[in-house]
């Protein structure tokens, strides 16, 4: 059986996040990748100049192709900006039941703005997230999901495991890239006890799409069968080569992609 994976979020014209960097991502990692666009960018490596929502109905539409003529086997949710458009999300969830799903919570920019209506965080907290096998929220998004403080230390970090499984989700997997520090740590919780994953902090500027790349590698991972504990593993392991090989890329006049094929160029 080939191995399925679903990408629900928005695109990136430039390529670098988004639906791109998902399929991109799926397809290093042995899975085929298809997609349901939740929103239009026009985006480059140096910001997004500009959005366009998809209509819910149009989201529908494409929940029901994808689902009703693909096995699917895991799903990766992403950009979702507003609660129309999470709903019909969440209905197609609740129908297909796949058997994993992986929630990135994209929820603020990185300039630091929030990117969700307040309803919409609302929305996202009581009815996709406890729907999850995994989320992946980063620091400032873990702040918004919690109404505490951004955490700065990883004694910060560990403070927010509990608030954010409570909120529903198996497991979590807290993303400490924004700290300071020669190590980049992330706090993985499997449901049954904490895991600190450690991987050398690579000085570079071209990390646009980590955070997405990241929890799509995951969901190829288990699309293809592995464990839980193995996809985050061996996803941090994919993400950390894509960085570091990144520089191999000429792309754009600011913040440019990671290396999704860098086994293969």
């Amino acid at each position: 059986m080939t191995s399925i994976a679903l990408t629900i979020a928005g695109s990136d014209s430039s390529g670098g996040a988004g639906i791109q960097a998902d399929l991109k991502a799926f397809s290093a990692l042995g899975a085929y990748g298809c997609s349901v666009i939740t929103a239009l960018t026009a985006q480059n490596t140096l910001g997004v100049q500009a959005i366009a929502d998809v209509e819910p109905d149009f989201i529908t539409q494409q929940l029901q192709s994808v689902f009703s003529d693909l096995s699917i086997n895991a799903v990766k949710v992403g950009m979702l900006s507003r609660a129309a458009i999470i709903t019909p999300v969440v209905d197609a969830i609740d129908h297909f039941q796949p058997d994993s799903l992986v929630v990135d919570p994209v929820m603020v920019a990185t300039s630091g703005d929030v990117l969700l209506q307040q309803e919409a965080i609302s929305c996202l907290k009581e009815t996709l997230l406890p729907k999850a096998t995994l989320i992946t929220p980063n620091l400032a998004e873990a702040a918004v999901l919690t109404g505490r403080e951004k955490p700065t230390s990883v004694q910060d970090m560990e403070a927010m495991i509990d608030p954010l499984l409570a909120l529903g989700a198996k497991a979590l997997l807290l993303k400490g890239g924004h700290l300071c520090g020669n190590n980049a740590i992330d706090l993985f919780h499997d449901g049954k006890q904490l895991h600190r994953l450690e991987s050398p902090r690579i000085k570079t500027t071209n990390t646009h799409g980590t955070g997405c790349t990241l929890s799509s590698a995951i969901t190829a991972l288990l699309a293809r069968g592995y464990s839980l504990d193995d996809a985050v593993q061996s996803g941090k392991n994919y993400i950390t080569q894509a960085i570091t090989h990144a520089s191999a890329l000429t792309i754009g006049q600011g913040h440019g992609p990671v290396h999704h094929f860098y086994k293969n160029w």
